[in-house]
């Protein structure tokens, strides 16, 4: 049986990494719990909406043609963005 020292620089990632992800989860409860909170919506949501291929919302990303976030490494869109950004473009 191995002994694990929590001093060991894996261990020290690993855990470090527990509380970024603890963090991170904290920070999305806290926003969906308050009365007026943002919805965020992921790339599925996105391409289901716009009926687009991920590809293209890839392309309108790296060309910063559509409103997003990056958390975490995760990338969400502001559902108030894109109704912002739908309307400018119905005109």
């Amino acid at each position: 049986m191995e002994i694990i020292d929590c001093k060991a620089s894996e261990a020290g990632t690993f855990i470090a990494s527990l509380d970024e992800m603890l963090e991170s989860i904290q920070s999305l409860i806290k926003n969906r719990n308050s009365r007026d909170s943002e919805k965020y919506l992921t790339n599925r949501d996105i391409c289901l909406m716009l009926q687009v291929s991920p590809r293209t919302l890839q392309k309108w990303r790296d060309e910063k043609t559509i409103p997003f976030s990056r958390l975490k490494g995760k990338i969400l869109y502001r559902e108030s963005d894109i109704v912002a950004w739908l309307s400018e473009r119905a005109v």
